[in-house]
C-alpha cells in the first residue's frame, strides 16, 4: 500500500492528486487491475472532475456550500459538521481501472483530494490490485 501525506492550507480547498496517482501507478509495475484511492478522514474527500478549467473547482465549492452551509443549528461540537456532510456527499474512495500500465480516466479528468476542515495534516492511501 502506498501512501500521500498531503498539507492542507485553508477549509476548502481542492488539492489536485492526479499526477502523484499517475506516478504510483506507473511504478507499481501492475499491467492491468485497480487502483483504489481511499481518504481515512471524516472531513476530507476523494472525487474526479475536470481538471481543465480551474473555475469548476470554485463552481463545485460555491455548490457544496449552498447544499450545506454553516447552520447554528448543528449540534456537533466540534463546530464543523458541514464539512461532515461534505465529505459524505462527496465520498472517500475511488477505483480507478489500470489497462497496459495506464491508469484510465478521461481526457479533461483529474483526481482530487478535497478539504472542508482545512488547514490540516491529510493522508490519501492507494492500493494496487492486478488481475
Amino acid at each position: 500500500m502506498n501512501k500521500l501525506n498531503l498539507r492542507t492550507n485553508k477549509k476548502n480547498e481542492i488539492i489536485d492528486i492526479t499526477e502523484d496517482i499517475r506516478r504510483l501507478t506507473e511504478s507499481s509495475g501492475i499491467k492491468n487491475g485497480i487502483c483504489t484511492v481511499f481518504c481515512p478522514h471524516t472531513t476530507g474527500a476523494i472525487t474526479i472532475n475536470e481538471a481543465y478549467d480551474s473555475s469548476v473547482k470554485t463552481d463545485l465549492m460555491f455548490s457544496l456550500d449552498k447544499i450545506s452551509p454553516v447552520y447554528k443549528e448543528f449540534r456537533h461540537a466540534e463546530g464543523n459538521s458541514d464539512a461532515h456532510v461534505k465529505s459524505s456527499l462527496i465520498g472517500l474512495s475511488l477505483n480507478l481501472i489500470i489497462n497496459k500500465e495506464k491508469l484510465i480516466i478521461g481526457q479533461w479528468q483529474g483526481i482530487f483530494f478535497v478539504e472542508f476542515d482545512g488547514p490540516r495534516n491529510r493522508e490519501v492511501y492507494v492500493k494496487f490490485i492486478s488481475e
